[in-house]
């Protein structure tokens, strides 16, 4: 027995505004969320962008090609009623970011480390007033209460679709930092995939990358470059 498929019927997705802000219609219906709430975004680009999604809908409706459409529903329907404890769990990642947590030896991938990710901890310090501390392999580092709170408030300051953009950017890079700098404009997401992977790169470099892994690498790098993508459109 096969599930229930959606398929296309409508002829045009447009993008049009509406109270609150920018919404798309199916020949003049309004799109709604799963949880049957209104499809309202903060921008016309968004809003474009998630209308291009359905216009390119062929037949059977393919939800993994609309990745605009999920992020918009889940900031709708999850960060927006939970954007409290969404915040929270993003900023959790202050305590433990990948960028504090360092390889002891080689001394090449221990130059690699520092070259990369010492800028960004000291753009942290310097734009985020959240000075981190660096420790070596796995052993948990204390960090100051004052920084992680510095942190904590710049990722409440977001909005729901933002904080939806910035949830996955932390959680796919395992970095705080990073993902702040994405959205803050000092890295690209391409910067900051590539500093992410710092140590499997290294590693690939060493003993070769499995199809598998790189499979599950190039899913992960387009999820995050989605993320920076979606959070631009935000703006």
């Amino acid at each position: 027995m096969t599930g229930w498929t959606a398929k296309r019927f409508w002829k045009t997705a447009t993008a049009e505004p509406c109270e609150g802000g920018f919404t798309v219609r199916l020949d003049g219906r309004p799109v709604k969320t799963p949880a049957k709430a209104p499809l309202v975004v903060p921008t016309r680009a968004l809003a474009e962008a998630i209308a291009a999604e359905w216009n390119a809908q062929d037949g059977v409706v393919r939800p993994e090609t609309m990745p605009c459409t999920r992020t918009a529903n889940s900031a709708i329907d999850k960060v927006r009623v939970q954007f409290a404890d969404v915040a929270g769990m993003i900023a959790a990642y202050g305590a433990s970011d990948l960028l504090c947590y360092r390889a002891e030896e080689p001394e090449g991938l221990v130059i690699r480390q520092k070259t990369g990710w010492d800028p960004l901890l000291d753009w942290a310090h310097d734009t985020q007033n959240a000075p981190l501390k660096t420790g070596i392999g796995v052993i948990p580092v204390p960090q100051d209460a004052a920084s992680l709170d510095a942190l904590a408030q710049r990722v409440r300051s977001t909005t729901a679709f933002e904080l939806a953009a910035l949830h996955d950017l932390v959680a796919i890079s395992g970095s705080l930092v990073l993902g702040l700098a994405v959205i803050d404009g000092r890295l690209s997401a391409e910067e900051a995939w590539t500093l992410s992977r710092i140590d499997e790169t290294w590693q690939a470099e060493l003993w070769g990358e499995d199809e598998e892994a790189a499979e599950s690498a190039a899913r992960k790098r387009a999820d995050l470059l989605h993320a920076a993508r979606f959070y631009g459109l935000c703006r």
